[in-house]
């Protein structure tokens, strides 16, 4: 079955007489006539759609006795093709249609009824088609199924009913979009029909249907729908009436429309227009406020036509405003009452109000009916006043606003005038600078014609010191008199500090000679103010205007007042700094004669350091020759006593017998040798440890020091080895003394080259296994034999690790345990020792690696505290640092940390 649901075409009957199925069947009968075939042929070939016929068999097997010639319009494929392999025909029916495709041949093979499916399929060239097809099954007498039917091309009829669904929804939407009521209404009054969908109407559909005009609506309103359904349908012409109804939500306004929908029935579409009626009112108060706003506006307001700019109707406020009155505006153009200064703002504004209808705050000038000149901004839109375009502007004058912002505006250029010659008083010494510079910027800001500083002095009378002036004008640069009495009327001009106004020289009573000198010089108006220093009059700053009268402004004599007192500063201060430079001159000699000394003291003081060196060398060496010399003298004593005594005692063994071997073995065994002590000092990894007292008193009890044949002083072995320990011991201090001036003065030399960190830490601890025995200690060696290499100096590092061990043995009895280990943290190699013995204060952990004078009491601590310095040094100049902490129970944890060895370092040969 799972076959014939893949394959399966329906077929259908062709005539009431004999089927296509009889006649394919009845072929292989003997009495079949071959003139049928193209009779069958013919027929099918004529169908609206391809006739077939498929047989399944018992066995599962599909056979396709016929299929006519259509198969290659409807699917695009030959029949024969289709003969050959029939799963070419469900392999072309569209994927969201293969489901509903299946079940139906699945029901059709089990209930045996009739098959009938529509779907789409997609043909060869990728064309869409809807079939339909029709089958009836039927049961051979042999058990097989034999399927004959028709498949027809329906799909120009989907695609109309796809059209008219598209239609009715797009229709039924617009519908359902207009919200108003609309009724069918016959001539007589009575609703035959309503679309109330999103309308506010309390009455359902049964309670208005069928009912008449008079039952549901007022009387009044009634007549009035009455008459315009008879003129509706009398015209032929769209009516509309208006009406207004009592509601649930009180009177609302409504608007019917009535068209003629067919023979004695309108259609009303019913629409609340209340929101539009109150849109109205509001409209009118609104046109009301307007005409209240326009002619009550403190801002002039104006109708003007848009393209000739002519006047329809003003306000109060330009009548105040222009000086025009009402009745010369209206009906005139701007430029025929030359309001506008600069006739292109007016073409600016029509453009910006054709480009965008509007224009808000444009800074204009006008001329007002007086000549003034005024400033307005100007807001503007263009409106449409009976179908021609205007301009309604608005004026608001800013005329005094401007005025005070010019005027805000001088001064801030004043106070800026100010502030720059402050700061260059302060910041220059140059007073000729300052004058010169002065005189320039106070022109620029008074626009006058000249500005200068005169002198005035006793000695030198009185000059210009600087000047600022026009060309067209002449100089007064290099001007002076030395006429007294000419002197003393100018200085009386500005006594007691006063400031002398001069708006017109004309005006004012003086001598021949000041106005001799006012017409050489071409002075209209002056303004002087005096620079004072104290109580005595040094000069003035005094400005002059040559091109005619002038009236000075508050603001300008201000200006020129706080100015003088600038100046006076700044003479003040060039003053005071002519006083300065004769001091500094006399303080740079002193300076001199003290650097002198210093230098002089400096050299004094070199010279001590390097006799200090001298001293440090020569002493070290004479010091350490002696130690070396007496080490030398009391090691080949010990030896030789030590030989002596076993030689005494080997010759009295020989002469006892043989009861008393075993106390003669007892007391060799005592007096055996300790290992004979190197001559050379010790390096740093086996500086000297206390040797336990027990193994000095087993030794042999004295030595005796021969001076000469007649005289001989016994000496205690254990003495020569004390001072034997006290010679090693100022032996490495003078090493570590020598080691340290080295290298503070040349900074400490090491020989940087990849170390495996393990390998180094286990020679280290071959060396030191003799001290760890001889101290009763024990190392645990938690190290890592993986660790990455790092850039050591191995020699100097395995120093640095016994000497922190010594420190630990120093300080503690025997029997202290060690344990080392390390770790990879950020880019270091971090290493650790500790110990089980006594800790230290935090104030000692912090001072260890320091260099400072140490507890002259320990005998130890200042050689073991260079020690720790030089560790120190060491682990700095690889790149790490060390410290030690105390441990909380017990204990001392040393720890340094060294940097690993980079790819490029290791590779280097």
């Amino acid at each position: 079955m799972a076959m014939i649901t893949l394959n399966i075409m329906p077929i259908a009957y062709i005539s009431k007489g004999l089927r296509v199925d009889e006649i394919v069947k009845s072929r292989q009968k003997p009495d079949f006539l071959p003139e049928k075939i193209p009779l069958v042929e013919t027929i099918a070939a004529n169908l609206p759609g391809m006739v077939f016929q498929i047989l399944q068999r018992q066995d599962g097997s599909i056979f396709i006795p016929y299929i006519s010639s259509s198969c290659k319009y409807l699917y695009e494929l030959e029949p024969e093709a289709v003969q050959a392999d029939f799963q070419v025909l469900y392999k072309l029916i569209h994927p969201q249609d293969i489901k509903a495709f299946t079940e139906s041949i699945a029901v059709c093979r089990t209930t045996f009824t009739p098959w009938h499916w529509e779907g789409r399929i997609v043909t060869p060239s990728g064309n869409l088609k809807w079939i339909q097809g029709t089958s009836q099954p039927e049961l051979q007498e042999d058990g097989d199924f034999l399927w004959h039917g028709l498949v027809i091309d329906i799909t120009d009829r989907k695609q109309a009913q796809e059209k008219l669904q598209e239609s009715e929804a797009r229709y039924k939407a617009i519908l359902d979009a207009i919200p108003d009521l609309m009724f069918r209404i016959s001539r007589d009054g009575k609703y035959l029909d309503l679309k109330s969908e999103g309308a506010n109407i309390t009455l359902s559909r049964a309670e208005i249907v069928g009912k008449n005009l008079q039952e549901l609506l007022p009387s009044d309103v009634a007549a009035i729908s009455q008459v315009a359904i008879a003129k509706t349908l009398d015209s032929g012409i769209l009516q509309t009436c208006e009406y207004q109804l009592t509601t649930h939500l009180g009177i609302r306004n409504y608007e019917a429309r009535l068209v003629v929908s067919g023979t004695d029935e309108v259609l009303a579409i019913v629409r609340d227009i209340t929101d539009r009626k109150q849109g109205e009112v509001a409209l009118q108060n609104l046109a009301q406020k307007f005409a209240k706003a326009f002619s009550c506006s403190p801002d002039s307001i104006t109708i003007s036509t848009l393209q000739e700019g002519r006047f329809i109707e003003v306000n109060d406020s330009f009548v105040n405003l222009s000086g025009y009155g009402r009745d010369e505006a209206i009906g005139k153009t701007s430029f025929e009452l030359n309001l506008w200064v600069n006739d292109h703002d007016r073409l600016n504004l029509v453009q910006e109000l054709q480009s965008t209808g509007v224009a808000r705050n444009l800074e204009i000038d006008f001329r007002q009916k007086s000549g003034e000149i005024i400033t307005t901004l100007l807001s503007a839109e263009v409106i449409d006043l009976n179908g021609i375009p205007a301009i309604l502007a608005v004026h608001h004058d800013i005329t005094e606003r401007k005025q005070v912002e010019a005027q805000l505006r001088f001064c801030a250029q004043r106070d800026r005038l100010l502030a720059e010659t402050l700061v260059r008083i302060r910041s220059s010494l140059n007073l000729e600078e300052i004058l010169q510079t002065t005189v320039r910027e106070v022109r620029q800001f008074l626009q006058a014609d000249r500005v200068f500083i005169g002198l005035n002095n006793a000695n030198l009378g009185v000059r210009t010191l600087a000047e600022s002036v026009d060309p067209k004008y002449p100089s007064l640069s290099g001007w002076s008199t030395n006429d007294e009495a000419y002197l003393q009327e100018l200085r009386n001009l500005l006594k007691d500090n006063l400031v002398r106004v001069v708006e017109d020289v004309t005006q004012i009573s003086a001598s021949p000679k000041v106005k001799a000198h006012c017409q050489k010089f071409q002075t209209k108006a002056s303004l002087a103010v005096p620079i004072m220093l104290g109580d005595e009059l040094f000069g003035a700053l005094i400005a002059n205007q040559c091109s005619g009268p002038r009236h000075w402004q508050p603001i300008e004599i201000d200006l020129l007042q706080q100015m003088s007192e600038q100046l006076a500063i700044a003479i003040q201060q060039s003053q005071i700094c002519q006083k300065l430079a004769e001091l500094n001159t006399n303080l740079e000699h002193q300076v001199q004669e003290r650097t002198a000394q210093l230098q002089q003291k400096m050299q004094e003081v070199e010279k001590l350091h390097r006799v200090k060196d001298v001293v440090l060398h020569t002493v070290a060496h004479d010091l350490r020759t002696s130690v070396m010399g007496n080490l030398m003298v009391l090691k080949n004593l010990l030896n030789q006593g030590v030989e002596s005594s076993t030689s005494l005692r080997e010759a009295a063994l020989s002469d006892r017998g043989a009861g008393e071997q075993g106390s003669r073995g007892a007391i060799t065994a005592s007096l055996s040798p300790l290992p004979p002590i190197p001559s050379a000092p010790l390096p740093l990894s086996h500086a000297p440890c206390p040797i336990p007292n027990t193994s000095l008193r087993e030794a042999a009890p004295t030595t005796t020091l021969s001076t000469s044949a007649q005289s001989s002083i016994p000496i205690s072995r254990s003495i020569i080895e004390r001072m034997i320990q006290g010679n090693d011991r100022q032996l490495t201090m003078i090493n570590s003394l020598l080691e340290i001036n080295s290298c503070e003065k040349q900074g400490l030399e090491i020989k940087l080259e990849p170390v495996q960190f393990s390998t180094l830490l286990g020679g280290t601890f071959a060396q030191l296994e003799p001290i760890l025995t001889q101290n009763q200690a024990t190392l645990k060696n938690l190290v890592p034999a993986d660790l990455p290499l790092v850039m050591a100096d191995g020699t100097r590092l395995q120093k640095v690790v016994a000497n922190l061990i010594a420190h630990s043995l120093q300080n503690n009895p025997p029997g202290l345990n060690f344990t080392l280990s390390a770790t990879v943290e950020g880019g270091m190699i971090r290493t650790q020792i500790q110990d089980d013995g006594v800790g230290m204060s935090k104030v000692e952990c912090d001072r260890l690696f320091d260099l400072h004078v140490r507890d002259p009491q320990d005998c130890c601590s200042t050689s073991i505290g260079l020690k720790m310095y030089l560790c120190r040094k060491v682990i700095k100049a690889h790149g790490g640092e060390i410290g030690v902490i105390s441990n909380r129970k017990r204990g001392l944890t040393f720890w340094f940390t060294l940097p690993l060895a980079t790819s490029s370092a290791t590779n280097r040969p």
